[in-house]
């Protein structure tokens, strides 16, 4: 619990859960209830399971415990045992010296992917440490965590294809408590869109993403003003007005999207839009590959570079998508609370951005550490490192490559490499202070 408390005091300095405009609709999903076309039904009722229409504050309070406990079994494993005075110099040096409690404190599915990350590496390369209990909650937690954003599906994959290259094969049972997670989340993903959408899909709009983000990087539209009008695409009436922005073409009420050719809003235009996008996506792959993977890789690039704190430090948005999903759902109590936490007020991001130059600054000092664990390390202590570094560079992918590169994307990931030098560093005191002995 103290550990806990450490990785999410941020929310105690700005008196309230952090929130994002994306939390209301989180928060509507069982409040409304509502089945939102672009959000898997997965972490709204997560944060039911902790609210209950009574505070937010139990929602923020779960993660930082899950976080916490799973940096203690991380330990175990690691390092053969895991003691309190160990464990509360780790939780506090990833909540004082990175942006870990950043995404801890913050009521959206980021936290997830460093808990799907850390529970896979448990799962697979530290059975031994773990009671038969803590492998079955280890396998339904990293089953919700890949379940709860999209994004994480593709990196629980690739992770699972990691272990194979360091050799996890040779331990079936490992690698199945590594797969198991990931047949669940699919499970899930599945049955609750067929019931919610009428559609036995992963995600049965995300084609729509897709091609948000090729249309920006070029290669959809210059297949979309090549094709057009002889495609008969809806998006053929628009060819002026592309490439934009993806979150624009996504969200902007002026998008083609959102607002057809004569000026009219288009309700769920998203979804409207999904076959037609579906198609685009498909034949700009076909047309064009190697310009996409161009895209992919530039994005990922600037993604890996980007992983500030400052975009979930405002209150913008709040007073459409988040206060009225408070108002509406929970007590008057509890909205003065959110009316007088610093976010609301517009003054957190000013008192909190000066930790950005520091947060970077332990990663730049943790890269050259995990070099040299990579070069000379070994066992679980290099399977650690490399691991890690994958799932780093798996999020950049997966995240800038098809979404769009934001600093709380690299944010929620970025914190596990000086974790990783951290336990370098205590590999390699105690492998010292053996041969001393």
């Amino acid at each position: 619990m103290v550990g806990a408390a450490l990785l999410i005091w941020p929310a105690f300095f700005n008196g309230y859960p952090l929130l994002f405009s994306d939390s209301g609709g989180f928060l509507h999903q069982t409040l409304g209830p509502l089945m939102l076309w672009d959000k898997p039904y997965v972490y709204g009722p997560f944060l039911h399971a902790f609210h209950w229409r009574i505070s937010l504050w139990g929602p923020v309070v779960a993660p930082g415990l899950i976080l916490s406990h799973l940096l203690w079994l991380t330990q175990r494993v690691l390092r053969g045992n895991a003691t309190p005075l160990w464990h509360i110099g780790l939780c506090a040096f990833a909540a004082l010296a990175t942006a870990a409690p950043f995404s801890a404190a913050l009521l959206m599915p980021d936290i997830f992917a460093p808990i799907v990350v850390l529970g896979l590496f448990v799962l697979g390369f530290g059975a031994a440490a773990l009671t038969r209990f803590e492998r079955g909650y280890l396998v339904a937690l990293a089953a919700l965590g890949i379940a709860a954003h999209l994004a994480h599906l593709p990196l629980a994959l690739g992770l699972c294809l990691v272990a194979l290259m360091l050799r996890l094969w040779r331990y079936p049972l490992r690698l199945l408590a590594m797969v198991l997670p990931v047949v669940l989340a699919v499970a899930v993903l599945v049955v609750t869109n067929a019931i919610g959408h009428g559609r036995v899909a992963l995600s049965p709009y995300g084609s729509v993403f897709m091609l948000a983000r090729l249309q920006e990087d070029g290669p959809a539209t210059a297949l979309i003003k090549a094709r057009c009008p002889d495609a008969g695409w809806y998006l053929c009436a628009f060819t002026d007005h592309l490439p934009m922005p993806a979150n624009d073409f996504l969200w902007a009420p002026e998008s083609p999207v959102n607002r057809d050719a004569a000026g009219q809003p288009r309700f769920l235009g998203g979804m409207l839009l999904a076959p037609e996008a579906g198609q685009i996506v498909a034949e700009t792959l076909r047309a064009d590959p190697l310009g996409v993977a161009r895209a992919m890789l530039g994005n990922m690039l600037v993604q890996l570079g980007s992983f500030g704190i400052g975009d979930t430090l405002d209150d913008a948005h709040f007073t459409v998508a988040i206060r009225p999903r408070i108002e509406q759902g929970f007590s008057a109590r509890e909205l003065a609370a959110f009316d007088q936490a610093r976010q609301a007020q517009g003054t957190l991001k000013d008192a909190l951005m000066p930790l950005n130059p520091f947060h970077l600054l332990v990663v730049l000092v943790a890269l050259p550490m995990l070099a040299w664990a990579v070069w000379r390390g070994q066992g679980l202590i290099l399977a650690f490192t490399l691991f890690l570094l994958a799932a780093v560079l798996g999020n950049a992918l997966i995240c800038g490559g098809l979404s769009a590169p934001h600093p709380r994307y690299g944010a929620r990931i970025m914190w596990l490499l000086p974790v990783a030098a951290l336990f370098c560093s205590l590999g390699a005191m105690m492998q010292r202070g053996r041969k001393r002995g």
